[in-house]
């Protein structure tokens, strides 16, 4: 029997294309899963309508959070800004920590008391390998899953010794709709390896099962995730190239 099965277990963005997949394999294990998503995630047997950018709408979220039992809670929904830093403008700036790093952080907070007082429950957020190398041209992005990453180790700190799991899984690129025309030729220009939403899925599935705490998709990724946090110097000699092909789709000749 799966350790899922029975599970309540809260997905954002459960109607976008790794979010359908994931909320699948955890039906398929057994768990009860609400989806949140600003559409109705039909994957999920129930569904919260929720824009996470917007105040008053999370706010709302997080009151009937707290007041349904959840026993695993996956942040995993996000937005993706690929360009230079001063054609992004303010609003999108602010929607993309908004989603990327405010909403997981007050969902969490929502939840964690119910957690606490059972002495059981797991927090899965759902961050990127740029969170850990952050890449130019998803400068607000990379800041956000870094900032992602952040809150999920110093959260464990917080609630060690409490049966409370904090799961952080950072992907690397993946083929789904979340990549715009850009970002698909930037990655066929430059080589990055981009991979199947299906695997991906399966790996989040996997980790959240086994209560895991940190998951690296990749091995070449983790490798730069440590000469980036050693020597970052290197990693940035090492991007130059992608960072000269980067320029080239923005740059006007």
């Amino acid at each position: 029997m799966s350790r899922l099965e029975g599970k309540r277990v809260v997905l954002t963005g459960a109607a976008g294309g790794i979010g359908s997949l994931v909320a699948k394999r955890l039906r398929l294990a057994g768990a009860h899963v609400i989806g949140v998503d600003r559409v109705d995630a039909v994957a999920c047997q129930d569904c919260f309508a929720c824009d996470l950018s917007n105040p008053d709408a999370l706010e709302a979220l997080a009151s009937t959070l707290a007041a349904t039992h959840v026993d695993i809670l996956v942040n995993l929904a996000g937005l993706q800004y690929f360009g230079p830093l001063d054609a992004q403008g303010a609003a999108r700036i602010a929607l993309g920590y908004a989603v990327n790093l405010v909403a997981p952080a007050i969902v969490s907070g929502a939840v964690l008391p119910q957690m606490i007082a059972r002495r059981d429950g797991q927090i899965v957020n759902i961050g990127s390998v740029m969170g850990a190398v952050p890449y130019p041209y998803f400068t607000t992005y990379s800041s956000a899953k870094a900032g992602l990453k952040a809150f999920s180790q110093a959260l464990r700190r917080e609630v060690a010794g409490r049966n409370i799991a904090i799961t952080y899984i950072a992907p690397r690129a993946v083929r789904t709709a979340f990549n715009t025309a850009a970002i698909e030729r930037f990655m066929a220009l430059s080589g990055m390896a981009a991979d199947r939403p299906e695997d991906v899925a399966d790996t989040i599935v996997a980790a959240i099962e086994r209560r895991a705490t940190d998951v690296s998709i990749g091995m070449p990724e983790r490798v730069f995730t440590q000469l980036n946090a050693a020597v970052p110097r290197l990693i940035d000699r090492g991007l130059a190239k992608q960072v000269a092909t980067a320029r080239t789709l923005f740059v006007e000749p």
